[in-house]
């Protein structure tokens, strides 16, 4: 499935926010899916009951909301079929009796279905409608749809279905008889969902919902009986349920043989502090070749991706919230994604780096890569870019997994090569996190695409070096460590954001950077402290509100800080470099500064650079593409607000 599309009206729409689609190679026991299961579907799914009596105590203020609860519950009801299972009506005559890998539901009768269906529908019509009555309406139709004609209880429905073997087994069992089945029965296609549009954005996810909550139960459901399969005729049909593909049958037969083995549980370790502080590295004290910064320049995703968009695409297991909402949570307005592959997004930055810096291929003496988002491990992006930039030979050609604290970690590496091979190394830090995301909603809301490319050459003999100050950290409690992790198998292998940890943690490093930063003196015998001297503090780009508060907490003044979150999310190990750059194409840096870089994030990893930036060696943007017009996406518009302007 495509992490992203974008459809007819130019808008952006992730998949799998509506088409449930569990990734059950990761899947090890009954006991792991009923724990996505829970989470995904039955946390915020409310029973039928639960609605009649949310309505009753008036916790429903609108249409919406009621409409909402009543597709979690059908999300819910649908929960193993969904997400195991396609369907296959089936005359009951060519029902094969014997294979292990077809499947029957059995359902228990609900006694008072008709009944509290009935409540619901006259409890929406009692409410006001929240933005727009007819779109309400039909969206209300299509869902009610589903919902009024369900006769089964769902709260008993087993994890495994029985095959058709075990059905039969007790001609007492009941399944589902669909009646005069038309195998025409109208559904909505794929291209449909996605070109789903309504003006009001939480009306169109919700419209998504309804079509594929839809096209679950593709008959005429005011024919479908709970029969007895000893009853059942050879002209009927039932409904078989064939697995989605060889890793869900894969999961069944494991489960059923008893093969599956129980996951360890570690001990917990309790963390020891070291024996002694590790010293802040003193560029010039320290080393006997002084790095210069010769080039930086960026690639930003071509794709924007706003809050409103967001929230066009919540998910099913999504609380509500608005898109203002969102940037109040994170500062984020929007992020970019690339619709190009990870390593053109990295190439197309270190390209524009050694040009902008004048250096050849064979002046490269290494190239390190700083990502946590790279699929490729052999060979590594840094040797992949190598070769791509006719790069004979280097000294070293690495990839370096630090996260946010990419940057920090990549210079310092920088500047300990540099003693050795005394000629240019580049430094790339990218990432490329919208195919990493799925529908987890926190990671959504903050990451983005992105990558940036420093040159780090010698200075000329005395000179003062551009990398003045730098340090490195990483561990701590296993909950920081373990507080963002990729691949995530409770997550279906997505990027999983635990956010008290990972507040933890960056105040924890944020106040130790800081107290690292103070201790030092003033550069070049001047007053006061190395933190008094510093010119504009760049943090990583996690999340604005969250580093605002902190370092309100640490005694600095939010006007001390460069943001540019709010345009392009949180880009991990790029976030820093792009910020400077962006600093200097906005104007906020005009002449040559000492910027305070400290990053921090997963794996409880953090770092700091103290270095001097001269705007003269930011590269002016150029698209990814390498095409003629030179357009920053940054000031242009989102494709939604293009097309829309253009077409209504």
């Amino acid at each position: 499935m495509q992490p992203f599309e974008l459809n007819r009206h130019g808008r952006i729409v992730f998949p799998s926010n509506f088409f449930p689609d569990l990734d059950f190679s990761t899947m090890t026991s009954v006991e792991q899916l009923d724990a996505v299961i829970r989470r995904d579907f039955e946390t915020k799914a409310p029973t039928v009951s639960e609605i009649l009596s949310r309505h009753a105590q008036g916790v429903y203020r609108t249409k919406v909301d009621l409409m909402r609860d009543m597709a979690l519950n059908l999300f819910w009801a649908n929960r193993f079929a969904i997400t195991m299972f396609d369907k296959r009506p089936t005359r009951w005559s060519d029902v094969p009796r014997n294979r292990d890998d077809v499947y029957m539901p059995v359902l228990t009768p609900w006694p008072d279905s008709e009944t509290k269906t009935a409540q619901v529908a006259d409890a929406y019509r009692a409410l006001p409608a929240g933005w727009d009555d007819p779109a309400e309406d039909r969206i209300f139709e299509t869902l009610f749809d589903v919902f009024g004609a369900r006769k089964h209880i769902a709260s008993g429905l087993p994890t495994v279905k029985p095959t058709v073997a075990e059905l039969i087994s007790d001609p007492s069992n009941r399944t589902m008889r669909l009646g005069a089945y038309n195998p025409d029965f109208p559904r909505f296609g794929y291209d449909e969902i996605l070109d789903c549009h309504e003006d009001v954005a939480e009306l169109e996810a919700l419209r998504r919902w309804s079509m594929v909550l839809h096209n679950q139960q593709p008959w005429e459901r005011t024919q479908v009986e709970l029969t007895e399969v000893g009853q059942l005729r050879d002209d009927d049909y039932v409904v078989l349920y064939y697995p989605r593909d060889r890793h869900v049958q894969r999961f069944i037969s494991r489960v059923t043989s008893g093969r599956t083995a129980r996951a360890a549980v570690p001990a917990k370790v309790e963390p020891v502090q070291p024996s002694r502080p590790y010293p802040t590295i003193d560029v010039r004290r320290d080393f006997a070749v002084q790095p210069r910064i010769e080039a930086l320049a960026v690639a930003h995703g071509d794709q924007v991706c706003t809050n409103e968009d967001l929230i066009r695409n919540s998910a099913y297991n999504w609380s509500p919230m608005t898109a203002d909402e969102i940037t109040a949570k994170t500062g984020i307005e929007q992020r970019r994604y690339t619709s190009g592959s990870f390593e053109d997004l990295a190439l197309s930055a270190a390209k524009s780096a050694i040009e902008h810096a004048q250096v050849g291929p064979e002046d490269i003496g290494a190239v390190i890569v700083c990502t946590c988002t790279s699929a490729r491990l052999i060979p590594s992006l840094a040797t992949w870019i190598s070769g791509e930039l006719g790069i004979a030979q280097t000294h070293a050609s690495f990839d370096l997994v630090a996260a946010c604290a990419g940057l920090p970690y990549g210079l310092a590496e920088a500047t300990r090569i540099l003693q050795q091979v005394q000629r240019p190394v580049l430094v790339v830090c990218v990432e490329k996190f919208s195919d990493k995301i799925g529908n987890v909603r926190p990671s959504r809301m903050i990451f983005g695409d992105g990558a940036a490319a420093l040159v780090v050459g010698v200075a000329p003999e005395g000179s003062a070096p551009d990398i003045e100050y730098m340090q490195t950290y990483a561990s701590g409690p296993n909950s920081q460590v373990n507080s963002i992790i990729w691949p995530n198998p409770d997550f279906d292998n997505y990027i999983t954001v635990y956010g008290p940890e990972v507040k933890a943690l960056a105040g924890r490093y944020l106040v130790q950077m800081l107290d690292d930063v103070k201790a030092l003196p003033a550069p070049e015998g001047g007053m006061g402290t190395l933190l008094d001297n510093i010119d504009l503090i760049v943090p990583h780009q996690a999340n604005k509100t969250m580093i605002t508060e902190l370092a309100a907490d640490a005694g600095l003044s939010s006007d001390r800080l460069y943001f540019n979150i709010e345009k392009v999310g949180n880009a991990s190990s790029a976030s820093i470099p792009l910020a400077i750059h962006d600093a200097v194409r906005d104007g906020v840096i005009t002449e040559p500064v000492r910027i305070f870089a400290p990053g921090f994030g997963a794996g409880a990893v953090a770092g700091f650079t103290v270095l001097r930036i001269d705007p003269a060696v930011v590269a002016p943007f150029r698209p990814v593409d390498g095409g003629a017009v030179a357009i920053d996406p940054l000031r242009a518009a989102s494709t939604s607000d293009d097309v829309t302007l253009a077409f209504g």
